[in-house]
């Protein structure tokens, strides 16, 4: 079943003679259960891409799906309905709220949707045993480990059951160790609760946990590498092929 559909979608900025192509025809889709990764050197389209598959930014062309809705042609006016009912967000820095707890932070757009506080309680419950952090829910932010406080996040990703779970550079602030917790536990979100996830990422060691990835240059699709039965080093070796090709960062994998 196809979670996400792109068909042609183009980005463009400027105007008459002064345009650029900031993403330029691109065409993809994700299945459900797909970890996928979109790479690219600074400038290559990436973050444009995903703003506006995450509806942040509207595409100049082109159509963008998400299960059977077409985002572009979604009234601003139902926008954020539909990005409460169909996305999952994993921010760089996590954006917890100190002043709430582990709890709260996970229940908070439930809570928002008017959700029955005995349905809200059993989802925090559920989803916090799953990931391993149903014994801090009580704890604020502050008192957790880091390690906890990503899982938290991506506890807050996952309540609403979101078709899509999109990722902006999710490592980008962190240290090696807490990096490879992180990646594992999205890994784990995948294999185990058959999330769908879209990660932006310019660091090959992230990728690599990924079953697909999309590289992008100059606003285009550059290359696909599937992982199939492949393992995380192989796959991380070819990344870094690639990656040669585009001449952008090659990291170490751990």
């Amino acid at each position: 079943m196809e979670i996400l559909k792109l068909d042609n979608v183009k980005k463009y900025y400027g105007v008459h003679t002064n345009i650029t192509k900031a993403v330029d025809g691109i065409s993809f889709h994700i299945d459900e259960g797909e970890f996928v990764a979109i790479m690219g050197a600074s400038g290559s389209g990436k973050t444009t891409l995903l703003n506006c598959i995450s509806t942040i930014d509207s595409c100049t062309a082109g159509h963008i799906y998400v299960g059977d809705k077409d985002i572009t042609k979604i009234k601003e006016d139902d926008m954020a309905d539909f990005r409460r009912e169909n996305l999952g967000f994993i921010f760089q820095d996590f954006n917890l709220l100190d002043t709430l707890s582990i709890e709260e932070n996970i229940s908070l757009s439930l809570i928002i949707n008017n959700e029955d506080p005995n349905k809200v309680d059993h989802k925090v419950k559920d989803i916090a045993t799953k990931l391993g952090i149903a014994d801090v829910l009580k704890k604020f932010p502050y008192e957790v480990s880091g390690g906890q406080r990503q899982r938290c996040a991506c506890a807050r990703a996952l309540i609403n059951h979101p078709k899509l779970i999109l990722a902006d550079e999710p490592t980008g602030a962190l240290d090696s160790k807490s990096s490879k917790m992180l990646l594992e536990t999205m890994a784990d979100m995948n294999k185990k609760l058959n999330a769908t996830i879209l990660m932006v990422t310019h660091d090959s060691f992230s990728a690599s946990f990924c079953g697909r990835v999309l590289f992008l240059k100059d606003g285009k699709i550059f290359n696909e590498i599937v992982r199939g039965n492949k393992s995380r080093k192989e796959i991380f070796d070819e990344i870094i092929d690639v990656l040669t090709l585009l001449g952008g960062d090659v990291g170490n994998v751990k």
